[in-house]
């Protein structure tokens, strides 16, 4: 993985100190907090319900062993001994006390982390496939490219206050595991004959007006990745409407002028910054991808070792196919039922460490699902990864089940959030858990969202659940069919919202009205809902009224 440069470091240690500063001006007041507030925004310090927020990036999901154990003690020394993992593969504390984030600040730089570019109107977190560098069906490994484009566009003159936040994914296999279609701009790498390049897709997003990125270019060559972003976001600098925050993204500037004027001008743009490039984004590439070698893998046998029936389970789960036959991509569930989805404890996290110390060649990668992933474990030693998991309460064999539900704070946390999302996922997970139908089911994503900006993806998952607060009473409304995948879908509205009491009830009349209707057992809800449609889930759920509803 990539190890800071003495500039990197001067860098950040620069920008704590500067913001160690600003604090001190706050705290004795000779910053409002009208000033300060778009100076912590800048270093990802937010103000929640309860208390200040500190969202720290964790770029492209990648982090070493000790990078985790620095953020167990970060979480035990000046948090409540736990951190929240999100759907960008940040981590967020979500109690630190405003004269101690300096301080975190400053160990997080001595291993290499910031909190930089977690917020404001500017280039976010780049997020990749966390398989990355280890599945059978990667093309590339995504994650040279995801640095590349952390260091351009980290202070970048130019797209510092752009109309609104933008946000860049990347997937390097022929699944699409980083929804990349969900976001501002989408980069899957594909080959065309021997010549590696990016399909690219331009206006993707969620919140209350979601939409599906759509792609610009279908085949963009590796060499012109930085010239085509900058001329994208050069571009949006100046359409973006400043004047509306809600109609602010890039989404909206794809819808009012159309792709093919959109394009037209980027193209225009792009033959401009092509040439102004001159190759030094090149040899920085190089560079950087020496620092993703693959890891030396030890052979062994190709065969899982036997084990219990819990152990069986969990590997039908928990497992994906890695490059090597003798090795398994391991995910590691946030999810087990009653937990608050995406928490982990800083105990958990120095147990984390010291798996990926010991079996994973101290690779670890966090999921846009919100879970843990130890990407290069031989097969003879999932046994014993398995055990530690247990003994920790780790081992949920639910990874992409009903039970591995994408949830964000919600009410309990965020001010935005309308609506509670965190018990809610819980009693589901819980419900389900109890009902013993989860392997069943199989595969089904389950995503719930506390407010319209949607940061747990619901509008992609195939039951997404939004709350809404509707004259002082939490609503949830229902949506099915979403997929995240490179066959991207925004999933339909069921129709009239659910109560707090009833919710759970609600998920449970979908799961059997599915069971019900599959062709066979490897019917995905996803095929299943693609061939029957709406209306059965609407008649399961509502006894035939509501459904004119529907939107």
């Amino acid at each position: 993985m990539y190890a800071y440069s003495e500039f990197d470091d001067a860098f950040v240690r620069e920008r704590v100190r500067q913001f160690r500063d600003q604090v001190e001006r706050r705290i004795d007041g000779r910053l409002t907090e009208d000033e300060f507030r778009p100076l912590r925004l800048m270093n990802g310090l937010y103000l929640q319900l309860h208390a200040y927020m500190l969202r720290v990036a964790i770029p492209y999901g990648t982090l070493n062993a000790r990078q985790m154990r620095q953020l167990a003690m970060i979480a035990e020394r000046w948090d409540r001994g736990y951190g929240h993992f999100t759907t960008r593969q940040n981590i967020q504390f979500n109690w630190p006390r405003l004269r101690d984030v300096p301080d975190m600040l400053d160990a997080l730089a001595d291993v290499g982390m910031h909190a930089i570019q977690t917020s404001g109107n500017c280039v976010r977190n780049v997020t990749a496939d966390h398989f990355a560098g280890a599945a059978a069906d990667e093309v590339a490994d995504p994650r040279p490219y995801a640095e590349l484009m952390r260091q351009w566009s980290t202070d970048h003159p130019e797209f510092q206050f752009l109309p609104r936040k933008f946000k860049i994914a990347i997937s390097g296999g022929a699944e699409d595991r980083a929804v990349t279609r969900a976001h501002d701009i989408g980069l899957r790498l594909v080959r065309r004959g021997d010549e590696t390049g990016f399909e690219v897709s331009v206006g993707g997003g969620l919140g209350r007006t979601p939409m599906l990125g759509r792609v610009i270019r279908d085949f963009l060559p590796e060499a012109d990745l930085l010239p085509y972003l900058e001329a994208i976001l050069g571009v949006y600098n100046r359409l973006g409407r400043r004047d509306n925050k809600y109609k602010a993204r890039i989404k909206i500037a794809v819808h009012e002028i159309g792709l093919e004027t959109l394009r037209d001008q980027v193209e225009a743009r792009f033959a401009q910054t092509r040439a102004e490039f001159g190759g030094a984004d090149r040899a920085l590439l190089a560079d950087i991808a020496a620092h993703f070698a693959p890891p030396a893998l030890r052979d062994g046998p190709a065969a899982i070792p036997p084990g219990s029936p819990a152990f069986r389970a969990w590997c039908d789960t928990n497992l994906a196919a890695h490059r090597r036959a003798d090795h398994a991509i391991v995910t590691i569930s946030l999810k087990t039922p009653g937990q608050v989805p995406g928490d982990a404890s800083a105990w958990q996290m120095r147990l984390l460490a010291d798996l990926a110390e010991r079996y994973g060649h101290d690779e670890i990668r966090i999921s846009h699902r919100q879970n843990v992933v130890l990407p290069h474990v031989r097969k003879a030693d999932l046994p014993a990864v398995f055990a530690a998991l247990a003994d920790a309460g780790l081992a949920a064999a639910n990874a992409g089940h009903i039970s591995d539900i994408i949830a964000c704070p919600g009410l309990d946390y965020c001010a935005l959030a309308t609506a509670r999302s965190i018990p809610v996922a819980q009693q589901i997970a819980q419900h389900f858990e109890a009902l013993k139908i989860e392997h069943e089911v199989g595969p089904l994503r389950l995503n719930i969202s506390g407010c319209i900006n949607a940061c747990a993806h619901h509008h992609v998952a195939e039951i997404g659940i939004l709350g809404l607060e509707r004259a002082g009473v939490e609503t949830y409304q229902i949506t099915l069919g979403g997929d995240p995948t490179q066959n991207a879908a925004i999933g339909q509205r069921t129709g009239p919202g659910f109560a707090a009491d009833e919710i759970v009830g609600a998920v449970e009349q979908i799961v059997l009205t599915y069971l019900g209707l599959r062709r066979d057992a490897d019917e995905t809800f996803g095929e299943a809902f693609r061939r029957v449609g709406l209306g059965p889930f609407q008649q399961a759920l509502y006894n035939n009224e509501g459904a004119d509803d529907a939107a």
